[in-house]
């Protein structure tokens, strides 16, 4: 499917056609907005339709009307699960639109609840298994030996030596004599 742009006046419609609840959050994505409940998007603009997230007998109803396909963002045959992209008459009536948002939310308040990102593990909650350590190369085994005998070959640090005391001046030695 070709990208189409979300027409602008789309976006109020689809504001207007949200249920008035405190749960529900909205997000702006790839030009559109869609509406999110317990980490849960059931709903949200889509070229000049919808797109919703429906319970298999609401799938159903939405696939009789004559446009509505399953919802394929990138048009390669990859559907996203219970999502439809409503037929584009959908938004002409405000009601019929009000009616799909209604369903698609209440189909995702039965779904549990999506942990926030970045969330804290519960209580009780068992820890992540640790990944085991990588295992080293055979030349990174290789080289390490060699690299410890050549440091316990080095020689260790000369001593700093202290300041050399100022000698007295050597004495002058008396001429050697000959004995003959």
């Amino acid at each position: 499917m070709a990208w189409i742009k979300i027409p602008a006046e789309h976006h109020p419609l689809f504001f207007a056609a949200l249920p008035k609840d405190p749960r529900i959050s909205t997000l702006n994505m790839f030009g559109g907005v869609a509406a999110i409940v317990h980490g849960h998007m059931f709903g949200g603009l889509f070229a000049r339709s919808i797109i919703v997230k429906l319970s298999e007998a609401d799938q159903q109803a939405a696939m009789a009307l004559d446009g509505s396909a399953p919802f394929d963002p990138m048009g390669n045959g990859r559907v996203m699960k219970d999502t439809v992209l409503l037929a584009e008459e959908v938004m002409d009536d405000p009601q019929v639109l009000r009616d799909w948002l209604r369903r698609s939310f209440e189909f995702a308040l039965t779904l549990p609840p999506k942990p926030a990102k970045g969330a804290k593990p519960a209580k009780g909650a068992k820890p992540a298994k640790a990944k085991p350590p990588a295992k080293a190369t055979p030349t990174a085994k290789a080289k390490a030996p060699a690299k410890a005998k050549a440091l316990a070959k080095a020689k260790p640090p000369a001593k700093a030596k202290a300041p050399a005391k100022a000698k007295a001046p050597a004495k002058a030695k008396a001429p050697a004599t000959s004995r003959r």
